[in-house]
């Protein structure tokens, strides 16, 4: 199918930018550009902002039932796009067909389930010391939401935060990655096509910096919402607090897995291999930093190695692939210098450790074990088709180095033990812990990180909490 070129999408219609500018999209399985964006400026942004204003006014009378019925129906709209949508999602991120397919169907699960539990934002009544006197508290929306999304996850990640706000009563104005703007893009026009009254959804692309300076001060926006990296990040908050914005941030990680020695090495292996190297390993809650007791590293070394020599590399479109490519230069850049530097501090390799072609951005699936504390690998989020494996001694000794990094986002562990299990949940610093299996991110389960991880949550009904003022009402009875 052709990729189609991306507008901005600002009071319900579809507009180029003020001035023309547009930015080239590159297909990084061939290197090619297949299409362009619109790249917002300060007049885009005006326009965005006024128009969140009014859509805010308007979205916030309608009643949660009212709002729950459009977003059921927008996402009855994806669900019957998802295979156009998915395509397009894998021509510009490129990670494979049935990959890009999964994104869609987990975002249309996230509309519907947030759309029910935004019927389920209760306030309550406070029982008063005075009988003429009711006392209450309203949940209101807290206002025009920025929210800001990263390109691994297109669709998804705007699925999260747009669903919040809308769900609480909120409009939004969404910086979507310029990178892989068209999926993105497909979402709000399923949305747009359920009904959404004009305003309350705004999409723009342009220079990230320039934007998040731009909204994220600006009076008329009262909460900000970001995904990335920690670095920017901090940055983001910072620019927030001086504003006293609400903020929630799902930042950076480097997942720990703790392997047992009592662990089932054939189940760890099958659910660990496709998790390490889902969308070429660039996704936050990765498992990065392998840990296995002494007594089974030897013999769940060479078994991870050998699957993930198994892994069929290809432009994500071609059946059967299983891993497409990183999703620029800078990332190959980036997997060859955390790879030389372990295997300086004493790494062995065991699979992969090489570039992929000379066409497009592919990255071998790699392992190497015997990886050093001290390595760049073990210290840096490598976001990317690397996993380091590490032998430990005791719980507690791998509890300690697992905590020692200033990351706190997911993490994951394989053992029969109860005590372990029991042990590792309660003394694993991390906003996330899934045990004997991958990630289950369902939309119901709160989604977030500690530490420099970020905080607030993407998941759960904690995720409303940012999105809503809860208003302490009295009322004398006269």
């Amino acid at each position: 199918m052709l990729y189609p070129n991306t507008q901005l999408f600002i009071n319900g219609q579809w507009l180029d930018a003020n001035n023309g500018k547009t930015l080239p999209v590159v297909n990084p399985a061939t290197g090619k550009s297949i299409g362009n964006v619109a790249h917002a400026n300060q007049h885009d942004l005006e326009l965005a902002l006024a128009s969140a204003e009014k859509g805010f006014e308007v979205w916030r009378k309608f009643t949660a039932i009212e709002r729950a019925k459009l977003m059921r129906k927008a996402a009855g709209i994806l669900r019957e796009r998802a295979g156009d949508i998915a395509t397009i999602l894998t021509l510009e991120q490129g990670k494979p067909l049935n990959e890009a397919s999964a994104e869609i169907m987990a975002a249309v699960d996230v509309i519907e389930w947030m759309a029910d539990e935004g019927m389920r934002i209760y306030g309550r009544i406070i029982p008063s010391r005075n009988l003429a006197v009711s006392q209450m508290v309203i949940k209101e929306p807290v206002g025009p939401v920025a929210a800001f999304t990263p390109w691994n996850f297109p669709v998804i990640q705007v699925v999260r935060k747009l669903c919040a706000a809308l769900a609480t009563g909120c409009s939004i104005i969404i910086k979507a990655p310029e990178e892989t703007p068209a999926s993105p893009a497909a979402l709000i026009r399923a949305f747009q096509d359920a009904g959404i009254p004009n305003g309350v959804i705004g999409l723009v692309f342009g220079d990230p910096a320039e934007i998040s300076n731009y909204l994220i001060p600006h009076p008329i926006i009262r909460k900000i919402t970001f995904t990335g990296s920690t670095f920017v990040g901090k940055q983001l908050a910072s620019l927030a607090g001086a504003h006293m914005k609400r903020v929630t941030m799902e930042l950076g990680g480097h997942a720990p897995v703790i392997i047992c020695e009592d662990a089932d090495i054939e189940l760890a292996v099958k659910s660990l291999v496709g998790a390490k190297f889902r969308n070429a390993g660039q996704v936050c809650i990765s498992p990065s930093r392998f840990f296995v007791q002494k007594q089974i590293e030897e013999e769940f070394s060479a078994a991870f190695s050998e699957a993930s020599k198994l892994f069929k590399i290809g432009n994500g479109v071609t059946e059967g692939v299983m891993m497409g490519p990183l999703a620029n230069e800078r990332r190959l850049e980036a997997m060859q210098v955390l790879l030389d530097d372990a295997l300086t501090h004493g790494a062995t390799l065991l699979a992969g450790g090489a570039r992929l072609g000379h066409v497009g951005n592919f990255f071998a699936p790699t392992v190497l074990s015997n990886v050093s504390s001290k390595s760049k690998l073990f210290n840096q989020e490598p976001f990317g088709p690397i996993a380091a494996i590490q032998a430990f001694d005791s719980i507690e000794s791998v509890i300690a180095e697992a905590n020692r990094l200033p990351f706190g986002l997911a993490s994951y562990a394989y053992t029969r033990s109860l005590k372990n299990a029991h042990q590792l949940s309660h003394e694993l610093r991390v906003g996330m812990l899934w045990i004997n299996q991958p990630a289950a991110a369902y939309p119901e389960a709160p989604f977030g990180g500690v530490k420099d991880s970020g905080y607030g949550s993407e998941g759960g009904p904690e995720a409303f909490d940012s999105y809503l003022i809860s208003k302490s009402v009295s009322v004398m009875n006269v």
